[in-house]
Formats: structure tokens, sequence, C-alpha cells
């Protein structure tokens, strides 16, 4: 089936203005305040639209007539939707790994898909690898259009008179980490510290701040697939090293498990489906954790995805 394309001018956003929710759900017996960034709101499902989304927009500028993705998940989804508005042809290369409803959704959006490799690492070797002189190549996470694109979500907050004092946030590659900064600092938040959680098998940020340098896992063990990244990018590690220089940003793991819980209350509570990466962050506020004490008004970032259904969140929770 043909999905209709509404016409875009190339400097008109992709993404949406999200809703910004007060959860009484989320504040617990201390009475903090926690404030929600509904991305999982956005048309492709995630956050990812908003760098994805600029960065196409971009090339589409300088003159790209293709473009080219690697990715099992959100970001292949997002590419694909920014080809479909801006009736671009859009090709995703996905590991072996991808699940059949990550392809199926990038299908929906009429992005073409070449299956290659184990792991991400090599889908993406083999996306560079095709990547022509009229196409652009669109990465999950590490590029600065996609950072500046995702910081527009700190400019509505702002807008919204809102002002954190702390945010939360899940961590992949990076890219979303990446993209808060530095919209926190345009708006003049430099100083407020971020929450960078992960699950336990995908967490290669607080394995590189444990190890003091970048490291590459072995696999990714979690079920959260979309925080999959088996090395975080250079940018997100050097952010996470800065200290006082920068907003300070704590390393966080939790489980699969409350990765899991966290998005069935989610669902309770907001009526809004998350995959376990958007868990993972959920996860950690839910659970009124140590590393947010003192906080009293903190911004979430539910950047959703959209690969996970609520039978197969059941089902790891039957798990």
């Amino acid at each position: 089936m043909t999905l209709p394309v509404a016409p875009v001018n190339t400097s008109t956003p992709l993404h949406i203005e999200t809703p910004l929710i007060a959860s009484s759900a989320m504040a617990g017996p201390t009475g903090r305040q926690v404030w929600l960034k509904m991305e999982a709101l956005q048309p492709p499902g995630s956050f990812k639209i908003r760098g994805v989304g600029f960065a196409c927009q971009t090339y589409v500028q300088r003159g790209a007539k293709r473009f080219i993705s690697s990715s099992g998940g959100n970001a292949g989804i997002a590419a694909a939707y920014a080809g479909r508005r801006l009736q671009v042809p859009v090709l995703v290369v996905v590991p072996e790994t991808t699940t059949e409803r990550a392809r199926e959704l990038i299908r929906r959006e009429q992005g073409d898909i070449i299956v290659h490799g184990a792991s991400f690492q090599e889908a993406n070797a083999h996306a560079l690898e095709l990547v022509g002189p009229s196409d652009a190549f669109i990465h999950p996470f590490d590029d600065a259009l996609l950072w500046e694109g995702h910081a527009t979500m700190i400019d509505e907050v702002a807008r919204a008179g809102v002002t954190p004092d702390a945010v939360v946030l899940s961590v992949g590659g990076g890219g979303l980490l990446c993209g808060v900064v530095e919209g926190l600092r345009r708006n003049g938040w430099g100083h407020v510290p971020i929450m960078a959680v992960e699950t336990a098998g995908a967490d290669s940020l607080a394995q590189a701040i444990a190890a003091g340098e970048r490291v590459t896992l072995p696999a990714i063990t979690s079920i959260a697939t979309s925080l999959g990244a088996r090395q975080v990018s250079a940018q997100a590690f050097a952010l996470s090293q800065q200290g006082a220089a920068t907003s300070a940003v704590t390393s966080v793991v939790v489980s699969d498990q409350a990765a899991v819980q966290a998005c069935l209350r989610f669902m309770d509570d907001q009526r809004v489906v998350v995959e376990p990466a958007c868990g993972a962050a959920l996860a950690l506020v839910y659970a009124d954790a140590p590393q947010l004490a003192g906080f009293k008004n903190v911004l979430v970032i539910v950047c959703g995805g959209v690969t996970a259904t609520v039978a197969q969140l059941q089902k790891w929770a039957a798990q």
C-alpha cells in the first residue's frame, strides 16, 4: 500500500511539538515534580525523527537524492518516514537480529531493506560501502546534525516555562544524550545534571566510564535492543568526562525486568506503549532511585520506541 504524502517544504520540521505532562503517578511521597516529555507521540513513534528528520532535510538541501541508513529499529523507521515525507528513496541496512516487526514498520514507511551481518556494526559497515555520490548516510546516533535536531525537545521545554533541576534519559549510542546536552546549553541550563540510564547487557556507556575509555561490548544481551550499541559514541563518552564544566552525567544501570515493569506501569498510568529502551529511564523514576535525591523538578525524556508490542512486554514480564 502506498501511503499519502503531504507536500513538505524541506525547511518545515518533520517532527511535532510533543506534550510536556506533569506526572502525579511518578511524583511519589517526596512531592517531587516529574515532567514527561512525550517523545513516544512522534509520528514514527520515537524521538529519533527530530534528529533524523533534521539531518535528512539538511542533506536534501545539499543535493542528496537517496538516504542510506544503518539501523535495526527506531532510527531506520524514522529515516524511512523522513524519506517518504520528503519523497526521497530510503535504503535501511539492518542486522540479522532485527525483529520482523521492525522490518515491517520500515517497509510500511516505504523504505527498502537489506539484511546484513550479525550485529549493528556489520550492518553499519555495509551501509557505508553502499553510499554513492548522490546518497546521504543517516547514522542512527553519531552525527552532529542529529544532536542539533534532538536539542529542539529542550527548546520546547524552555518555551513551556518549565525549568528542570535534573534530566533523566536512556542511553544507547548516545545521540539523545548529546542532543539534550546541546539543548540544555543553548537554553542557559548547561549546569543541569543528567541521569543516563542503560539496561544491564547494553551498558556501553557505564562500562566505558568504569574503564576510563570507550570499550566495545562483546555482545548485546539485554532485551532493550534499541539501546544495543556495543560502543557508545565518542561525543557521548566525552560529555560523561567533562564534570563541572557542563551538565554532570551520572550513569545508572537497571535490569531488563525493571525496564519492562516500568513500561507496563507507564502503560497503565499514561495509556502509552513504550519499549524497554525507554522503560530504562522510567524505571529509575518509578523506583525513586537514590540518584534523584534532592531534585525537585525532574524532566524525563519519554523517548518512545515502536519495536515492542503489548503482547511482547507481557511475555517478557511473565518470564
